[in-house]
Formats: structure tokens, sequence, C-alpha cells
């Protein structure tokens, strides 16, 4: 398992949201470089960042700190917010993020999200935001009638190979994650499943392993200074190497504050 804080980004600020709702968003640092360095220096080898303003209007305002992050933090950047057509996604990539998540694309636009896998691989993610199990597409605004399972099995039908889970009503709160709808999904489908939102402690990150899931949380628990490297480093299931921070699990699983685990695949 490797943790990877987040940085979620608004009106080019570090912010975080209660819920998914705008409306409570405050912020949690200045400088999203800086940040991400810090996270850096605590032994961080990627991070996942969320354009709050591209998921909201589709426009892409904050790319050139996305790109900045990717260029001198250090860090492998996972990025998800607008990314809804190829121009888009090609420039991120070619820009020199790592891997792009596709969100309301994979409930509006699914054969995007099948040329994406085509031409990407595994450098292609798929966000599943949900409220109350049904799907929330265009920055959480709008919820579909399309269960977030459903949406899973069609995502691994064409060909997507890891999708990133959150429930809204525990997004932002540090409340722990929901471990029933992850335990769910993980077994419907044989996609690597990251978990993301209410994640507040390291037992949280235990629980969702053992719920056999991978995790993701807000970095708000890193930003505010509850999680270090040597708080992490004194679990005696996380391993402090030279590269980063590495937390490990007996079944191979990866977390990132996200967290994700590879597996083989059902037959």
């Amino acid at each position: 398992m490797i943790i990877l804080p987040a940085i979620d980004i608004q009106n080019r600020q570090c912010v975080r949201l209660v819920k998914g709702d705008f409306g409570t968003a405050h912020t949690v640092a200045d400088d999203p470089l800086e940040t991400a360095a810090a996270f850096r220096r605590a032994g961080a080898e990627w991070i996942h960042m969320v354009d709050l303003d591209g998921a909201r209007t589709g426009n892409r305002v904050n790319a050139d700190i996305f790109f900045a992050v990717a260029a001198q933090s250090g860090l492998k950047v996972e990025l998800g917010g607008g990314i809804r057509d190829m121009e888009t996604l090609e420039d991120y990539l070619s820009g020199g993020i790592s891997r792009c998540i596709l969100g309301s694309a994979a409930l509006k636009n699914p054969d995007f999200v099948r040329q994406a896998v085509s031409l990407y691989g595994d450098r292609i993610a798929v966000g599943i935001d949900a409220v109350g199990g049904r799907v929330a597409a265009e920055g959480w605004l709008e919820v579909s009638q399309v269960s977030y399972l459903e949406l899973a099995r069609r995502m691994e039908d064409i060909g997507v190979r890891t999708l990133i889970f959150t429930d809204i009503s525990k997004d932002g709160t540090l409340s722990g994650p929901n471990l029933e709808q992850l335990e769910e999904l993980d077994g419907a489908v044989s996609c690597s499943v990251i978990a993301s939102g209410g994640i507040r402690e390291l037992r949280d990150i235990e629980r969702c392993g053992t719920a056999a899931c991978t995790a993701r949380s807000a970095a708000n628990p890193c930003t505010a200074g509850r999680w270090t490297s040597p708080t992490l480093s004194r679990r005696r299931h996380i391993r402090r190497t030279g590269s980063g921070l590495s937390v490990f699990s007996k079944k191979r699983r990866w977390f990132r504050l996200s967290c994700r685990r590879r597996r083989p695949a059902r037959r």
C-alpha cells in the first residue's frame, strides 16, 4: 500500500468541502506547491489532486498549478475534475500528469472512457461518487438514478482497471469511510478500488484493509498536522523506505490517503 495525500483546488487555493457542498469550502492551505512539497518531505510518492473549479464548470483555470506540482514537487500526480474530452486528457497526460480520473464522463460519455482506456491503459482511472448509492456528476451537483455498482460494472466491462469510490456523505467529515459500500463494490468488480472520503486516522486505513478495499483520504488530516511520517512509521504494517513511505498489507493492497489494492481478476 502506498499512501497518497490529496489536495482539492478551488480559486487556486487548497480547500476542503464537507459532503461535496461548495458552500462549505474553506481554505486549509494557501500554496498548493508548498503543500505538495511538504507531503514529499514527509515521504509521499504520489499526490491525488482535484480541480473543483473544473469539476463544476469544465474549465481548466487551475491547470498551471497541476503542471507545476508534477514538474517541481517530485511527486507523481493523480488528477481529476473537469476532464471530459480527449483534448483535455491528452494535454494533462502529455504535460506530466501521471494518471487522470474521469468522473462525469464515465456516466455521460462512456465511449470517451473506452477510447481513453484503449490509448492510455493504467493511466486512466474512473471516479465514482455516490449519494445514497446513486452516482453524482458535474461536481456532485447532479444525482443520477444509476447505482454505483452498476456504473462500476459498466466501467470494468470497457476495460477500466482502477476505480475511485467516494461516498459523498462521508467526504470532508473525517467520520470514517463507508466500509459497507466499499465491501459491496470490491465484491462486484475485479478492478483495483480506491476508497475515498471520511478517512481521519490510521485506524480507518486498517479498517479499509480488513474490508478488502484500498483507501484514499482527503489531505485534511495531513494539512492539519494530524498525520506525520514518524506517526505512520510507528505502525507495524508500515515500512519506511529511502524513496518514500510505503504501506503494505498481506494481501498486497496499496493505499493512497487514497488507498488502492491490486488483485488477480475473478474468473
